[in-house]
């Protein structure tokens, strides 16, 4: 019966204490007269508000890079391309047959979207006294032209329902069009280097601006019939497969089940591996992105432990008063925390407004602009992740409030007479 009455009595004194906390924390914040501290609290919502701000707005550009140069370059080679095992490293790869069973296999991988047969091989292109050095890629009619279309320029892609025609259409880049004086509908001359040389009289039909310069520098797309007519390859030969996978995050475990199910005379490779400066500098991106959080979420918690010790000196009398009366330390930091906890919470609020407010602008309006030679786009791409959201606002809370239990220490330095005297 007695040790009922004692835990009733102490959870009585625990409610007790946190009430009168979150009282007089509610009297601190939002009835309080005093003008001292008035100027550092702003400044520490102000800090985290921005601080915030710029963790929501760094990881959406920063997604949004990533996710906009992954999509250029898997829009133009797919994901995974399998190509004949052997020692050639030339753009021209050797040839293989195309297999049904083959790509049978590559389908029944769950991850495995789509296959597309495909062939390259390098030429030159002269035109108004200009020369150019390209590769020109073949596909076939069952080709997913919808990424190409969306970064048509003029002009539109092949049109395979023309048979007698089709081998004569090409599609080069805005940067090749530009060097070589050309648009859509002229004629140009492409010389192949082979035994004999062959040359063939060529109609753009399309410009391509892929913003990727490592393509539009180098390739133009034709019909995959012309590549095996200058080859003189045999019915059914290719130069091999451009896979498509559902999600890109599983790439790896996608071309390893690739790799069981093709001969032995075949091999794969992933974008990763045929673009490895490309995804190497986006890898980069991430350490940026942890020093970023990492120097924002210190900027904020220094804001916070200012602003938390100068009110706590600025309440040294009342302080002083609560002991006097029987309050414990831990009940008297719980004010201060309480307190501090409402200054992030605005803090955090005005965070998430101007960074999502900004990103959305930034998404409907493409007001910042970028050098696409350098960025590889004409604007500052956003992509917004609402788990990162929440988890930077998680974070940014929990963060402030566990370091600034080392700071609201000070309360159990403070004696009641000195604190009573305190001026």
């Amino acid at each position: 019966m007695f040790k009922c009455k004692n835990a009733s009595l102490r959870r009585y004194k625990n409610h007790s204490a946190l009430n009168f906390a979150r009282f007089i924390s509610s009297r601190i914040t939002f009835k309080s007269k005093r003008t001292f501290s008035k100027l550092i609290v702003r400044i520490a919502i102000i800090g985290i508000m921005l601080g915030l701000g710029v963790m929501i707005l760094s990881l959406a550009v920063i997604k949004g890079f990533k996710q906009e140069i992954q999509e250029k370059v898997r829009g133009f080679a797919g994901d995974i391309q399998i190509v004949k095992l052997d020692n050639n490293a030339s753009y021209e790869k050797s040839s293989f047959v195309d297999s049904a069973d083959v790509v049978k296999n590559i389908k029944s991988v769950s991850l495995v979207d789509a296959v597309y047969p495909y062939a390259t091989k390098p030429g030159i292109i002269k035109a108004n006294n200009e020369i150019e050095g390209v590769v020109l890629k073949g596909v076939d009619k069952t080709y997913n032209w919808d990424y190409i279309k969306k970064a048509l320029v003029a002009g539109t892609v092949i049109n395979y329902t023309d048979t007698t025609d089709v081998q004569n259409q090409i599609l080069i880049s805005q940067l090749t069009a530009n060097r070589l004086k050309l648009k859509a509908g002229d004629d140009l001359l492409m010389y192949f280097v082979q035994e004999p040389p062959r040359k063939r009289k060529l109609k753009i039909v399309g410009i391509f601006n892929l913003g990727v310069d490592e393509v539009d520098k180098t390739f133009v797309i034709g019909d995959l019939a012309l590549i095996k007519r200058l080859n003189d390859w045999r019915k059914g030969e290719i130069g091999g497969y451009e896979v498509r996978t559902k999600q890109f995050d599983k790439l790896n475990i996608t071309a390893n089940a690739i790799d069981d199910k093709l001969p032995i005379k075949l091999k794969s490779s992933t974008v990763l591996e045929n673009y490895p400066t490309i995804f190497e500098w986006l890898g980069m991106l991430d350490v940026n992105t942890i020093v970023m959080l990492v120097l924002m979420i210190a900027v904020a918690v220094i804001n916070m432990i200012s602003a938390l010790l100068i009110m706590i000196l600025e309440r040294t009398a009342m302080i002083g008063i609560f002991k006097a009366m029987g309050a414990g330390n831990w009940a008297i930091q719980k004010i201060f925390l309480y307190n501090a906890a409402y200054l992030i919470g605005v803090g955090l609020l005005l965070g998430n407004a101007l960074g999502l407010g900004l990103g959305f602008f930034q998404q409907h309006t493409h007001f910042f602009k970028l050098d696409q030679a350098s960025y590889y786009m004409t604007f500052v791409p956003i992509k917004f992740v609402w788990m990162d959201v929440l988890l930077l606002n998680i974070g940014t809370l929990v963060v402030c409030l566990m370091v600034l239990i080392i700071p609201s220490m000070l309360v159990t330095r403070i004696t009641p007479v000195k604190a009573i005297r305190f001026k």
